[in-house]
């Protein structure tokens, strides 16, 4: 029996997905709201808050940290009277980078919401599957996580405003305008808390980033998956890029947005971005190949993203039934390291479905 828990997740077996006219589109003239948008969107098809950041012990040993809770609406049985009836599913990811060890530490959760057991808000972000929970408490982000063989317990504090990201928050993923997700990001949140292993706690600081974004049909039918990056500078600047791939590799759509050290922003346009791969590495566990090492170009600047540890791998298949690499990365410019964040590279086994 898998080990992994899956807290009422019984009958999670779908029949085929709804339509995309099922669900509202993301629409270039909405704006964001908060705290209201911090919340949840039952409507839309898809939604997740992701959290990726870099942290130290207290002897400066590095770690990467990652926790994401996705929301899905899969628009089954919503006219039924059972309170058993998935109108709402949660799933959660976290992983811990440790270079000591060589490979993610990671797991996962899933149920359908209700019950009190997995729940979303609608007023500001509060999700949980369980004794797993991220909450937004004033001006700092609370996460918990009980996993099978390490523990979060961490804040995660605002220090800037929000960054909406593409078109005051309504970001493209493709030429077709219904490609497109409702999108902002809050950069250079500051970490403080501990992580336990067995029965070792440490103490951590550092440095995180947060997306929250939701949609209904972010994905041209082309497309293969992506490769994107959040970068949280040395200077206070925040750089968020990523491109589309179809299912040759080739770019199909792409963006971005930077916030410089003085705070002005920049939206970052398609032909402005570029990635290319300086090194791969190829899985153990799954045989599929991941370009680990990157060169990334936004508008005049690029940088060089260089992995904390190559075996990032994130085997998700339990939950969401996705593989693919997430992981913290050093940011060099001219040779020298000017910033930390993570990069995501999805669609590289197999074309990634949302």
């Amino acid at each position: 029996m898998n080990r992994r828990r899956f807290l009422g997740t019984a009958g999670l077996i779908l029949p085929t997905r709804a339509a995309a006219d099922d669900y509202p589109r993301a629409m270039p003239a909405r704006a964001l709201e908060f705290p209201r948008d911090f919340g949840s969107h039952p409507d839309f098809r898809n939604e997740w808050w992701y959290i990726t950041g870099w942290v130290r012990d207290s002897r400066a040993a590095p770690y990467g940290v990652q926790i994401t809770f996705f929301r899905n609406r899969p628009r089954v049985a919503e006219a039924s009277a059972s309170r058993f009836a998935p109108r709402q599913l949660l799933f959660a990811h976290a992983a811990f980078a440790e270079p000591k060890l060589g490979r993610l530490r990671h797991d996962e959760r899933a149920a359908r919401a209700g019950f009190g057991l997995a729940e979303a808000s609608e007023t500001s972000t509060d999700v949980h599957i369980g004794d797993w929970s991220l909450t937004l408490a004033g001006r700092e982000y609370l996460a918990r996580v009980v996993a099978r063989d390490f523990r979060f317990e961490l804040r995660f504090a605002q220090t800037q405003p929000v960054l909406l990201q593409g078109d005051a928050g309504f970001s493209r993923k493709g030429k077709s305008a219904a490609n497109a997700s409702y999108y902002y990001s809050e950069p250079q949140l500051q970490v403080t808390g501990s992580i336990g292993i067995g029965s070792a706690e440490s103490s951590v600081t550092g440095t995180a980033w947060l997306d929250h974004e939701w949609s209904s049909e972010p994905l041209a039918p082309e497309a293969a998956g992506w490769d994107w990056t959040g970068l949280n500078f040395d200077d206070g600047g925040a750089l968020m890029a990523f491109r589309m791939r179809d299912r040759s590799g080739s770019p199909l759509w792409a963006g971005g947005a930077l916030r410089a050290a003085d705070g002005r922003v920049r939206k970052i346009e398609a032909d402005e971005v570029s990635f290319q791969a300086s090194r791969r590495w190829r899985s153990p566990h799954t045989r599929i190949e991941y370009p680990v090492a990157m060169e990334v170009r936004a508008a005049t600047a690029s940088y060089a993203l260089e992995p904390l540890m190559d075996d990032q791998e994130l085997d998700a298949r339990a939950s969401t039934g996705t593989i693919y690499w997430e992981g913290a990365v050093r940011a060099l410019s001219g040779g020298r390291e000017v910033g930390r964040g993570y990069l995501e590279l999805t669609g590289y086994g197999k074309p990634l479905t949302l």
